[in-house]
């Protein structure tokens, strides 16, 4: 039975708001490769508490190896968990979920397949017939600007073309919440910020806004996105603090440059350093 958190229903916040995500007190544990009596493990997250309104864009910072791609990985269904719980939509996460859809670093295509065909994979494996797929596939490809290119092998595609079409295929069977690993990490600079404006355009423009967890190195790439940051500690890894990031959308490149910007720039990059040192 699913108990209520500090009060609260499970799937709702303080102002009667929905929760998409509820993770409380998560913990997850890698063995090494000793399996036997008395093996060590690593703990990765521990304590981690994390609640994701319905339609809020999230983005979630913290040191290298503090379990930021684990805990999307367990959101996704990819990996499990050793304690604690994880709702969606108020149900328990228990492995893949329709309503989840993922976009990794590496673009992870099928060099065989066109971008037609590779934003088609996953709908033929849930079934949807062949006329209807190539529908949803095209309007999707419309709407991320590659509708040029439907034809084209990933080889002939830039990187960033290539994260388009990986975006796409993830969007093409309408999931509720998008996780996205560091998506843009291996761009350079400028296509880097393109496809983060790409992205935002994506998400405000939609009939109906997708609940967003953004994994990311980047202080900037967080605050020009994201809703809210949650930095986390160093591993075993948990949440240090919520920073809500109170820019006006739309957002462009002009919110780069306020006075707000700095400010929880400066604030996210002490609890980071503050993290940094503590693991050194």
């Amino acid at each position: 039975m699913t108990q209520p958190v500090a009060g609260l229903s499970p799937t709702r916040s303080a102002a009667g708001n929905a929760y998409k995500v509820h993770a409380r007190d998560l913990s997850k544990t890698f063995g090494n490769v000793d399996h036997g009596a008395g093996a060590d493990v690593t703990e990765v997250l521990k304590g981690f508490d994390l609640t994701i309104q319905d339609g809020e864009f999230v983005a979630l910072l913290g040191p290298s190896g503090c379990g930021k791609s684990t805990f999307l990985n367990i959101i996704a269904g990819l990996e499990d968990f050793n304690g604690g719980r994880l709702l969606l939509d108020g149900a328990a996460v228990r492995g893949v979920s329709k309503k989840v859809g993922v976009v990794f670093q590496s673009y992870a295509l099928f060099p065989w397949l066109s971008v037609q065909k590779n934003v088609e994979v996953g709908l033929k494996i849930r079934g949807v017939p062949a006329r209807e797929r190539h529908q949803i596939a095209s309007r999707v490809l419309q709407t991320v600007g590659l509708e040029g290119f439907t034809q084209h092998l990933p080889h002939r595609l830039s990187g960033g073309m290539r994260q388009r079409v990986a975006i796409a295929r993830a969007l093409a069977y309408d999931p509720e919440v998008l996780v996205l690993d560091e998506p843009f990490g291996a761009l350079d600079a400028q296509t880097r910020e393109f496809l983060q404006n790409e992205l935002l355009r994506i998400w405000e423009t939609g009939a109906q806004k997708k609940t967003i967890l953004f994994v990311t190195h980047s202080i900037d790439e967080a605050i020009f996105l994201a809703d809210r940051i949650a930095v986390m500690t160093k591993r075993p890894g948990k949440i240090k603090s919520l920073i809500d990031v109170n820019l006006p959308r739309p957002r462009d490149d002009s919110a780069r440059a306020t006075a707000e910007y700095g400010r929880i720039r400066g604030k996210v990059a002490a609890i980071l350093q503050e993290e940094v040192s503590l693991g050194q």
